[in-house]
């Protein structure tokens, strides 16, 4: 009987703790947010259109041009994993506004932060931008 109980926890106690360091990543990956979002939707979505219109309005030849976009790839990122699901958020005018900005966007920042975005996309992205902001500011 003893022996059958010491094979059980032996075969039990790998498991749980497989199970725990499971939770454990899942809990420390959910605070640790890559893009830097909140889980706040209208926060998220301001951060996220600052720092894609500082992006796109930078010079070609700007010091810290490649790091913006790395970081603006990592926000679209983000925001996307974190809202494409959310029936909340997805029926707003300011997140179908904004997907269809952050669309035009993933295009170029996905290739290569080497490409500049035309100014031709570069203008509409910041007009999208501003009716996100609009919108947000009406709430819807």
């Amino acid at each position: 009987m003893k022996k059958s109980i010491a094979n059980f926890v032996s075969r039990l106690l790998p498991r749980f703790l497989a199970l725990l360091l499971v939770a454990t990543i899942g809990l420390v990956g959910c605070a640790a947010d890559p893009g830097g979002l909140t889980g706040n939707y209208t926060e998220d979505t301001l951060a996220v259109v600052k720092s894609l219109r500082y992006t796109v309005q930078l010079p070609a030849d700007a010091p810290d041009r490649t790091a913006a976009q790395a970081d603006a790839r990592a926000k679209i990122g983000a925001f996307a994993a974190r809202y494409h699901l959310n029936t909340e958020s997805a029926g707003l005018y300011s997140y179908t506004t904004m997907r269809t900005a952050l669309n035009a966007l993933a295009t170029y920042y996905n290739g290569s932060t080497r490409r500049s975005v035309p100014e031709k996309v570069r203008d509409r992205v910041l007009v999208e931008l501003d009716r996100v902001e609009a919108a947000l500011a009406q709430g819807r």
